[in-house]
């Protein structure tokens, strides 16, 4: 470590570089360095859901993966099929883009997240699940994409933004 920055001898963990993935993608093993990204039971289980052709090999030491299988396995996790709105005349799939990661918020922010939703939850919720339980919410909102996108075209294009409006403020008095 050089002032608190890496200089690429040693990962996040305090570990060398050296280590290679933990996973076998098709029977082969991954000669890939590995990252700081663990292969942990939740992501085992999306790699499972997802019919991902990738295992843990039993001889390896430890189980950081690389961050190629990483961004594999977030790219899978993250695909939906879209539901046809009333524009799409074409039955093809979108991939819609990537969810938040919520799971990388302070717990203090989920719980008004929660309150302000008012979604019922069980007390003493571990932050992993309430991140959960939000994500399906979150999921669940409709939205306008072509309400949205003009409206947020016309805020940049008259440079002002939405609590301008909500203060009374208008940016040809200021």
């Amino acid at each position: 470590m050089n002032n608190g920055f890496s200089t690429g001898e040693e990962d996040s963990r305090g570990g060398h570089t050296d280590q290679t993935c933990c996973l076998i993608d098709e029977n082969e093993r991954c000669r890939n360095p590995a990252g700081n990204a663990s292969y942990s039971k939740r992501i085992q289980k999306t790699v499972k859901e997802k019919r991902l052709k990738l295992s843990s090999d039993p001889t390896s030491q430890h189980i950081y993966i690389c961050d190629y299988h990483k961004d594999r396995i977030q790219s899978a996790r993250s695909k939906r099929r879209r539901k046809e709105s009333e524009d799409d005349s074409n039955d093809t799939d979108i991939d819609l883009p990537e969810a938040p990661n919520l799971y990388q918020l302070q717990v203090n922010t989920l719980r008004r997240y929660k309150r302000h939703y008012k979604l019922q939850t069980r007390p003493g919720m571990k932050r992993a699940q309430l991140a959960d339980t939000i994500m399906k919410h979150f999921k669940t909102i409709p939205i306008k994409e072509k309400e949205i996108i003009t409206y947020f075209v016309y805020m940049v294009k008259s440079n002002s933004n939405k609590l301008d409006l909500k203060n009374g403020v208008n940016n040809d008095t200021t």
